[in-house]
């Protein structure tokens, strides 16, 4: 959530910064609501004076031991319009809290501006996509014919957009979620936690707008309860309503996850094979930062990221999102884009977002300064990695001309020393 005070301060600046992302701001309604809020606080302050006047007075008058029934009777009308106008002003505090929710978060100075993708901005690019010899073919084709990657069971047990893995491939799979969690805890200096799947709307408020995106969840009928879309979610949520040391931060959580996502709006995009799954399995890497760090620790979280890619020899680019391609909570976006060779392109595999204060106000996520007044932390997230695409790309970028799949070499140990996977 955006901090108010901006909007009050500077309200073309912020109007025009939001509208480079694509956002609307609806003026007339942002200007009703503070004119109501004025209005109450006006009369609200007007009122505790008359309170204070009148308790002065009715001291007064018992001390002179005059009759103060009258002087009851005022105070009384004066407590009784003060607390009609504590309810309404609480209520258009919550309206105001909830045309705020919607709102998106203020991109840094330092993103570009654009459209969509289009205008991203290339910041680096890392290996060289490898050169086939013979016909390439995609991780659906190539998982098919190891009979180990199996949509039309899927299809059966659950719909579209599921799969079933078997055999190697299936503990190819655990295998890149092990060696993910594995270096980030052992060399990036990650905490690794298990959460729940599942968490309140108020949790899911509190990284993203529920209100706006509820229909992108699946909801638990009956129940106040989402299937994470990531385990940002109930990560990010560790620090909610809390007021951490300042010695303890930075925090940094790494977590292994099943994700689950509706697809809403996607229709018709990559219904073939595991890019765009209603489930899929993402090791996420949340930090929570003093904001002075902020910047630096969202490089750092982005080059864990790509380390990742590094260490498995698959070919990555690391993108700049502009103003018009950023996520609703995002002050400022990475993608890191793995080469896929059946699709003789960059394909995200993970995101790295600094979302600075936008979270944390949502979340009343704070910590103490060196006068010990509460400040609001930063957060930051990315994936480290996506665990389908990661293994999609290694299907692909490591297939034989015979069918068979090499394993990266820092898989084999995982792999009980296997150097292939071939049909059985």
């Amino acid at each position: 959530m955006i901090d108010i005070q901006l909007l009050r301060n500077d309200l073309d600046a912020v109007v025009a910064r939001l509208a480079e992302r694509g956002y609307a701001f609806d003026r007339e309604t942002y200007q009703a609501l503070e004119a109501e809020r004025r209005t109450f606080q006006g009369r609200a302050q007007e009122l505790q004076a008359a309170r204070n006047a009148h308790a002065k007075k009715i001291g007064q008058a018992k001390a002179k031991g005059e009759d103060v029934a009258a002087l009851l009777a005022e105070a009384g009308a004066i407590n009784a319009e003060a607390g009609e106008l504590e309810a309404r002003a609480a209520d258009v505090q919550k309206r105001q809290r909830e045309f705020l929710e919607v709102i998106p978060n203020i991109p840094h100075a330092s993103v570009p501006a654009g459209r969509g993708a289009e205008d991203n901005v290339e910041v680096r690019r890392w290996g060289t996509p490898r050169a086939f010899d013979f016909a390439v073919k995609d991780h659906v084709d190539i998982g098919a014919a190891l009979g180990m990657l199996d949509f039309d069971t899927a299809i059966k047990l659950s719909g579209a957009r599921f799969s079933v893995m078997k055999g190697a491939i299936a503990r190819l799979h655990r295998s890149l979620a092990q060696f993910m969690l594995d270096v980030h805890t052992g060399e990036h200096g990650y905490t690794e936690t298990y959460v729940p799947y599942m968490v309140s709307g108020e949790c899911a408020n509190g990284v993203s707008s529920l209100a706006k995106f509820k229909d992108d969840l699946f909801k638990i009928e009956g129940r106040d309860l989402y299937l994470i879309p990531t385990a940002e979610y109930p990560v990010t949520n560790f620090v909610r309503d809390s007021i951490v040391p300042a010695e303890q931060l930075p925090l940094r959580f790494a977590c292994h996850s099943p994700c689950f996502r509706s697809e809403a709006g996607s229709y018709g995009k990559d219904t073939r094979g595991m890019i765009r799954q209603h489930q899929f399995d993402k090791v996420e890497l949340v930090q929570i930062v003093h904001p002075d760090a902020s910047a630096a620790a969202h490089e750092a979280l982005t080059a864990h990221a790509e380390a990742i890619l590094q260490k498995l020899g698959l070919p990555y680019r690391t993108v700049v999102l502009c103003t018009g391609d950023m996520g609703f909570s995002s002050a400022k976006t990475y993608d890191i884009e793995v080469w896929l060779p059946a699709q003789d392109t960059y394909r995200e595999i993970s995101s790295c977002s600094n979302f600075e204060a936008f979270q944390a106000r949502r979340m009343q996520a704070r910590f103490r300064n060196p006068k010990g007044k509460p400040e609001l932390v930063h957060t930051i997230n990315g994936s480290g990695l996506a665990v389908g695409r990661t293994l999609v790309a290694i299907l692909e970028n490591y297939q034989n001309a015979d069918g068979s799949v090499t394993i990266p070499d820092v898989l084999r140990s995982y792999m009980g020393g296997a150097e292939r996977i071939t049909r059985a």
